[in-house]
């Protein structure tokens, strides 16, 4: 009879956890997102709902102090955009700063534990500036301000292992000389590094040719936007701290985005 009844309480707890996990909602997800916008703007993080027994800062994939990073400078945002991962329960927020005395494009996925929304256990970003891979805030924001990352309807949306497929084999081109190949580039694509553009995407594309894959792989995938962001160190050339998003339309890559740390 206990041993039933263990075996009973131990398959309602399973199903509450299921049913926690399931919580997790694209609403929930792009509320948090947008509380961190606003901690970005105010230079104030009093406002997050951190985690209090289990959260973690990384900057440039570095531990740090939330007080002291990036999100204690009050920034003027030019242009935001949110991806929402509701198996992984994370978001990918990407931010243009470019009028303020410092100028910044920051890449952030923030992850929550047991599907609650509600509270942010990782804030994990990777912020570029002045000196960083081609950039120039205000030359990104001219170029991505023009796209389109809206929903897309359900016979555009790629599933959810093929954008990480995709994504895989973006940062495997430096390592694979098969990779560049097995990617559906779009006729129409454009690829914005840091603030150079390059159309269409399918041009110029590395064979391999380096021994260092670009590790440390962290991905918020968006079927509904048609995007995955991973973000990685770019080994093959630095180490560096990396950002590459990838929007795939009627399964082609439409735009690919990427934010890369040198200094």
């Amino acid at each position: 009879m206990l041993s039933r009844l263990v075996f009973g309480l131990g398959a309602v707890l399973a199903g509450l956890a299921t049913l926690a996990q399931a919580e997790c909602t694209r609403e929930g997800l792009l509320a948090a997102a947008n509380s961190y916008l606003a901690a970005q703007t105010s230079g104030k993080t009093d406002g997050l709902a951190l985690s209090a027994t289990n959260f973690t800062y990384q900057q440039n994939n570095k531990k740090a102090d939330i007080k002291t990073g990036l999100l204690s400078q009050a920034l003027t945002i030019d242009l935001n955009r949110t991806a929402a991962d509701t198996v992984e329960c994370a978001s990918y927020t990407m931010f243009i700063s470019s009028t303020g005395s410092k100028p910044y494009v920051a890449a952030t996925q923030i992850r929550h534990a047991d599907g609650d929304t509600a509270t942010i256990a990782m804030i994990d970003t990777v912020v570029a500036t002045t000196g960083d891979l081609f950039f120039n805030a205000k030359q990104t924001l001219s170029y991505v301000q023009k796209e389109n990352w809206g929903a897309l309807d359900e016979a555009q949306r790629a599933n959810r292992t093929e954008l990480k497929r995709v994504g895989d084999a973006y940062l495997d081109m430096w390592t694979d000389a098969k990779a560049a190949d097995s990617i559906p580039w779009g006729t129409d694509c454009e690829r914005v590094e840091g603030s150079m553009l390059t159309k269409p995407c399918g041009g110029a594309l590395p064979h391999g040719g380096s021994a260092k894959t670009n590790g440390n792989r962290r991905y918020v995938i968006d079927e509904v936007a048609g995007s995955v962001d991973v973000l990685c160190s770019f080994d093959s050339l630095g180490p560096w701290p990396d950002s590459h998003e990838i929007r795939l339309e009627g399964g082609k890559v439409k735009y690919v985005h990427t934010v890369t740390v040198m200094t």
